[in-house]
């Protein structure tokens, strides 16, 4: 039965994979409408460098995003857990830079960042679809202490520097590491989407190779760059949530 279980995805996705394949075959459906998966399977192969390289290059922008969002928002959060009244001021922006749609600023932001550096507004962009997760988690885990230690501390007399260090630091780690690892996927999409909106070939990312392989027609190549998106996110997702087991697990144990 374990066995069974174990390969009941797999199986399904197989059973789906040969559905499709038969259903181009005997419907005879053209190509450019939907290719059958030996068709893309032979685009991985036939453009593996090319996915590779750029999807390296989407990749470095996702993380240079992330690395930026956490280095804005940690320093804004721990200011913010400080200064209730920094807090007011600072959430209903954070709140409003999230649910504003990254395709309305973008061409804004490739203006700003110069028409020869789309890299540049696409980080950007992407930093600040990542910023509010980082935020929020680092906010809530700052204000998820224990109550009784909160009270025990009053009782020592500890000073505000030594509340953030000692207490409300500790608690925060484990919001602070979910909110990173949802930010690393929205980093990703944010590129994307970014790469979408500047629509220039400079940034060689994967974006770019599925708008180039859409406008020559060329579902397969398509497909292909969308398979490398999803494994990229996936592997993100898996690599940042192992990340956190690990630390988790030696945080609690100290």
């Amino acid at each position: 039965m374990k066995a069974v279980r174990a390969l009941a995805p797999w199986l399904l996705v197989a059973g789906l994979l040969l559905a499709w394949e038969l259903a181009c075959r005997l419907l005879r459906v053209p190509a450019y409408f939907l290719p059958a998966p030996t068709a893309i399977l032979r685009a991985i192969v036939q453009g593996g460098p090319s996915l590779v390289a750029s999807g390296a290059a989407t990749l470095v922008m996702a993380l240079s995003a992330l690395a930026l969002a956490v280095a804005a928002t940690i320093p804004l959060a721990l200011a913010a857990a400080l200064s209730p009244t920094l807090a007011r001021a600072v959430q209903p922006l954070a709140a409003t830079l999230q649910v504003t749609p990254v395709v309305a600023i973008a061409p804004l932001a490739v203006i700003w960042a110069g028409l020869d550096h789309p890299e540049r507004a696409i980080t950007a962009l992407a930093a600040l679809v990542a910023f509010f997760p980082v935020f929020s988690g680092a906010l809530t885990g700052l204000r998820s202490a224990d109550p009784d230690l909160e009270r025990l501390f009053d009782l020592y007399g500890a000073g505000a520097w030594d509340r953030l260090w000692r207490l409300k630091l500790p608690s925060a780690v484990p919001f602070l590491l979910e909110g990173v690892k949802v930010a690393a996927g929205l980093s990703v999409i944010g590129a994307v989407v970014a790469e979408f909106v500047a629509g220039s070939g400079a940034a060689q990312g994967l974006a770019w190779k599925i708008l180039e392989a859409g406008q020559r027609l060329r579902t397969a190549d398509m497909f292909a760059a969308l398979i490398a998106l999803g494994v990229m996110g996936a592997g993100l997702n898996a690599g940042f949530g192992a990340f956190e087991r690990l630390l988790l697990r030696r945080w609690r144990g100290r």
